[in-house]
């Protein structure tokens, strides 16, 4: 084979950035237009592929974003690479796709900011547009139902009975069927699953139900990836004071509770969370109060950076699973 077809043959790689701000009790994510896609499924992630002059995956990365959204992005980290073969393409548009069997590689990244005005085609989205179902702070939410009926339906489907127990095991597992816990970090899993019963719209399922049920679809395997991300978010803010990235350099400590709730999605009981903050020593007062909290005027904190040095893994060591 020459050098050429070797490069002809190649994977092709491209880059997409997950985007998650939190204001107050509202975790967004910051979606662009993807033309070309089917009806409904024109909300995308920033992408791009990776090009000669960009000297590393993070550099090309941020150059993609900043051109897209005008976004700079601070804390970045690797999530995955995605690379199913004749998977199609996140970063070169519409059809472009792995042709003769070929791999396209698309590096995901995970990034968290503070939310700033975006470019005019780049929108902040709410994170349970996409997964409604992830929200418990209202309690457990009604299309669980719905979709735990149409699971059920697709694990009695096959005649198979080990294959059937098989089904009916992954969702009790991911969904927390039969009494068993809800696990707020299993987001993947659980769109994954709802990928394979075929009952999301990337997978081919139809109709406006399916929408309200398992949350508005994305472009190529844009959800998938923000699944991911939301998954590794979920479970490093118990160990990794990555929620800070997130919050202003002062805040009270109900805006704190509150951003935490909107990440996982679970109510958390006020004193014991300041307890827990407390214990943990990652917050320090300020000499500064608030009113704005619509009470009595409450101090402002900030996070104490000291603590990344004072110990290897310092998270809130929240609750990981909840009663469905």
């Amino acid at each position: 084979m020459s050098e050429a077809e070797r490069t002809a043959s190649a994977p092709q790689v491209g880059l997409a950035a997950v985007i998650l701000a939190a204001t107050l009790d509202d975790p967004r994510v910051l979606t662009v237009p993807v033309a070309g896609q089917p009806e409904g499924r024109g909300e995308g992630l920033p992408a791009g592929p990776l090009e000669p002059a960009h000297p590393t995956l993070e550099r090309g990365l941020r150059a993609w974003v900043e051109r897209q959204t005008g976004q700079s992005l601070g804390y970045v980290e690797q999530l995955y690479t995605f690379g199913d073969r004749n998977r199609r393409r996140s970063d070169e548009g519409p059809g472009a796709e792995g042709e003769g069997g070929q791999h396209a590689l698309s590096v995901a990244y995970l990034a968290l900011v503070r939310e700033a005005r975006p470019a005019a085609d780049s929108v902040w989205q709410s994170w349970y547009r996409y997964f409604p179902y992830e929200d418990w702070r209202a309690g457990r939410p009604a299309a669980l139902d719905a979709i735990g009926d149409r699971l059920d339906a697709w694990a009695e489907a096959v005649r198979d009975p080990e294959e059937r127990r098989r089904r009916g095991d992954r969702i009790g597992l991911t969904f927390g069927a039969a009494g068993s816990g809800w696990n707020e970090e299993r987001v993947l899993e659980r769109y994954e699953l709802l990928f394979e019963a075929g009952l999301v719209p990337e997978a081919g399922a139809e109709g406006e139900d399916i929408r309200g049920l398992a949350g508005q679809p994305m472009a190529f395997d844009h959800r998938r990836m923000l699944a991911t991300a939301l998954s590794r978010l979920r479970g490093k803010i118990k160990y990794r004071p990555v929620v800070f990235e997130l919050m202003p350099p002062a805040f009270t400590l109900g805006q704190l509770q509150r951003v935490v709730e909107a990440l996982s999605g679970a109510l958390l009981h006020k004193q014991n969370f300041r307890r827990l903050v407390a214990q943990q020593g990652l917050v320090e007062e300020t000499e500064s109060v608030t009113a704005e909290t619509g009470g009595r005027p409450a101090r402002l904190m900030r996070f104490r950076r000291e603590v990344l040095l004072e110990r290897p893994a310092p998270g809130l060591r929240l609750p990981s699973s909840r009663t469905g």
